[in-house]
């Protein structure tokens, strides 16, 4: 068995010396010049730093590499790198963030996350710097490393100082304050002193001693499309790789032993050494589909050992397993005798039993039967199964018991486990005298790990609607992700809304378990074609069948729900009527009386009062139904009878511009609503609408009359309504 730490436990004041992380730094970061400029100690042609985070990738920034335009963006043109023995190499740009829309003229202020990734052919051997596996946690004392002409001769600098500020996950700067290093170490490391792990890359010095630099978690951006889903991993399995290989060499010389021997732990805590050795078995797993994925067994593996429910204050974007892990420190136990330090308990060490925990329902999760993707190597499994249980053996009995179950396939109530993971070594650890089952071990998942929502508010400023975006998590907590308090014009809702509902989409989608989307709108705005909508960006068109850039009311639940309702309390027919629908069977009744028959120019109108009266005393299990437009005209008027009367759920046509089949549409609707039984039976049927009206080559005529159906599908209860005031008449929020 591998160490897992050193004897008793040491103090060291991590902060306050250069020198332990001076000399890797230095061996890692390398000088980024024009072709041939490499050997000029003139300067000439140099134009920025970068350092190596795996065996042949140097990571800069973008602005760096863009002093040579669209040959060297594009990676056709080779580049000079220049290591700290003047050793040049060759190397061409794989990636930059973002792309620049010329490539031949780049933008002089290269906005964030201003990165690039370098593909360096002969550097098998150089070193690597340590990347942090956690969210950035500022303040941080830090060490900065590049080369600079600042004294009129080309050589390797450094400074010290604090960063503050920006983690990554609003796409924000790093602030640097200290002995900031000067111009030329854009793109150098920005290390995390205490840590031994770098946080972020330089991007640029401000006025005085202030910078700014890059966040390492800007990195996750690279997975945001498919190529850079793969090259990501296979960049992050180099370097986890590299560093346990260094450590089996080294010892206590390598980046890994300076960490072990800087950092204050004791001998069973989750150490250095130990994260080497499990970073470097989790880089050989396939890499999770989503951040929904790592973030679920995260969430399950802190409610285990904290024993209570969990909610993140934060919500994390993680691309990577090895980022679970860093989600789960500096979670401690105490015994309770009072003994130790503050935070560090000398009883039970719950980060190291939620990190081994979290690692088996990573291998039991690849494992499970069924699972979206590629297959997974079972002896590879079988491989990560046997070093967990080994390193199980100090933990409390309960957790490591329940480990054993996860790994074997310990199902419970016939659900189908994890592929038979029983280790193959004749020296695989004796559990001992356990009861036949001390704890149900989790179950996969049976639901997405949360569903969106996206609030716009009604116009405060001009013509603006204010939006905010939302993660609806399990037992109904809501954590929020983004908003924009000041809004943007109707016109601009779509373009504003893409980015943030896709990240948070891949938040809650777990295998084929898709979030749902939940569009809280003013009614003026339930018309919006938000079924159609594409998460694609701006000129770069789908390609084909792709379930990332299909309209997305035909892969996932898009709902409208009602924002005026939101600003008070339920009333009790809302209530009612939710129940109602949520049990079945459902019927339907027509939103407005003189439709279907004789149709909308019936010179018999019905009034909005008359709609309250007749839908008041309609069956609780009744969907009002409308073939027409509801966000202006009569259409609004009888919706808002309808909500009035509080109708929870309803369907009818966002666009149909002269239309003629009002009573098709009804009669077809209602076979819809009686064959659907409850509420929740609607969402599949209107999505397989939804496709077939979707095809743009051969579009179904037997769904035609569903073209551009909308759904309100409005629960008083998920998530609960805020406690709110009363307001006296006409003073309410949003009222007109």
């Amino acid at each position: 068995m591998e160490p897992g730490g050193t004897s008793g436990a040491r103090r060291r004041d991590p902060g306050c010396s250069l020198s332990a992380w001076d000399g890797p730094a230095r061996r890692s970061v390398v000088r980024i010049s024009t072709p041939g400029g490499g050997y000029e100690r003139s300067g000439t042609g140099f134009w920025g730093s970068g350092f190596f985070i795996a065996p042949g990738w140097v990571l800069t920034c973008a602005h760096v590499v863009g002093n040579g335009g669209g040959g060297v963006l594009g990676g056709g043109t080779a580049i000079d790198i220049t290591d700290a023995d003047e050793h040049t190499v060759q190397g061409r740009v794989a990636l930059v963030l973002p792309v620049p829309a010329d490539p031949a003229s780049p933008p002089r202020r290269w906005p964030l996350p201003d990165l690039a990734l370098v593909e360096v052919a002969e550097a098998d051997g150089a070193e690597c710097l340590w990347l942090s596996d956690r969210s950035t946690i500022v303040p941080a004392p830090v060490s900065l490393h590049g080369w600079s002409l600042e004294t009129g001769e080309l050589a390797l600098r450094f400074g010290v100082g604090t960063a503050t500020g920006g983690d990554g996950s609003e796409g924000n700067a790093m602030l640097l304050r200290g002995e900031i290093p000067v111009a030329g170490c854009s793109g150098g490391p920005v290390v995390d002193t205490a840590r031994g792990a770098v946080i972020g890359v330089s991007k640029g010095r401000g006025k005085d001693t202030a910078g700014l630099a890059v966040p390492i978690t800007a990195l996750r951006r690279i997975a945001d499309d498919a190529p850079g889903r793969s090259l990501l991993h296979s960049v992050v399995r180099a370097h986890d790789r590299h560093h346990l290989r260094r450590y089996r060499t080294l010892g206590m010389r390598s980046w890994t032993g300076l960490q072990q021997d800087r950092r204050l732990h004791a001998a069973d805590s989750f150490t250095p050494v130990l994260r080497a050795h499990l970073f470097a078995r989790l880089a050989e797993l396939p890499p999770p589909g989503t951040p929904a994925e790592v973030m679920a067994l995260v969430d399950r593996a802190k409610r285990r050992v904290i024993q209570g429910p969990y909610q993140p204050g934060v919500e994390h974007d993680p691309r990577s397993w090895r980022e679970g892990v860093g989600l789960l420190y500096d979670l401690r136990g105490d015994d309770g005798d009072g003994g130790g330090e503050a935070g560090r308990g000398p009883g039970r060490d719950l980060e190291l039993e939620a990190v081994l925990l979290y690692a088996a329902l990573v291998v039991a999760e690849l494992g499970r039967p069924g699972r979206p993707g590629p297959p997974v190597d079972v002896q590879l499994l079988r491989d990560v199964s046997a070093w967990l249980e080994n390193h199980a053996e100090p933990l409390t009995d309960v957790i490591r018991w329940e480990i054993d179950d996860i790994l074997h396939g310990g199902a419970p109530d016939g659900q189908d486990g994890p592929v038979p993971l029983r280790p193959l070594r004749s020296d695989a650890v004796d559990l001992g005298k356990r009861p036949a089952r001390p704890v149900e071990p989790a179950a996969s998942p049976a639901r997405a790990r949360a569903d969106v929502i996206v609030e716009v508010d009604p116009v405060l400023y001009g013509s603006r609607y204010p939006w905010r975006v939302k993660l609806l998590l399990e037992d109904d907590l809501v954590t929020p992700l983004t908003s924009d308090e000041e809004g943007v014009p109707r016109a601009g809702l779509r373009e504003a809304l893409r980015e943030p509902i896709a990240q948070a989409l891949s938040l809650g989608d777990v295998g084929d378990h898709l979030a749902a989307l939940h569009v809280v709108l003013p009614r003026e705005l339930f018309d919006e074609p938000l079924d159609s909508w594409q998460l694609t960006p701006p000129g770069r068109a789908a390609s084909g069948i792709d379930p990332h850039t299909m309209p997305l009311g035909q892969r996932r639940v898009v709902v409208v729900r009602d924002r005026r309702r939101r600003d008070f309390p339920a009333i009790p027919e809302w209530r009612r009527r939710w129940k109602a629908a949520a049990s079945g069977p459902m019927t339907a009744v027509s939103l407005r009386n003189e439709v279907p028959e004789p149709g909308h120019d019936s010179p018999r109108r019905e009034t909005g009062h008359a709609t309250y009266r007749r839908l008041s005393f309609a069956a609780d299990t009744a969907v009002p139904v409308y073939c027409g437009e509801v966000a202006g005209g009569a259409g609004a008027t009888a919706m808002e009878a309808a909500l009035a009367a509080g109708h929870a759920v309803a369907i009818w046509r966002r666009c149909a511009p002269d239309h003629h089949d009002c009573a098709d549409f009804h009669d077809r609707v209602s076979r819809l609503v009686s064959e659907a039984g409850s509420a929740e039976g609607l969402h599949h049927r209107i999505r397989e609408l939804r496709i077939a009206c979707g095809d743009p080559d051969e579009p179904d005529p037997g769904a035609q009359w569903a073209q551009s159906i909308a759904l309100l599908f409005d629960s008083p209860d998920h998530p609960p309504l805020p406690d709110t005031p009363l307001y006296a008449p006409g003073t309410w929020p949003g009222a007109s």
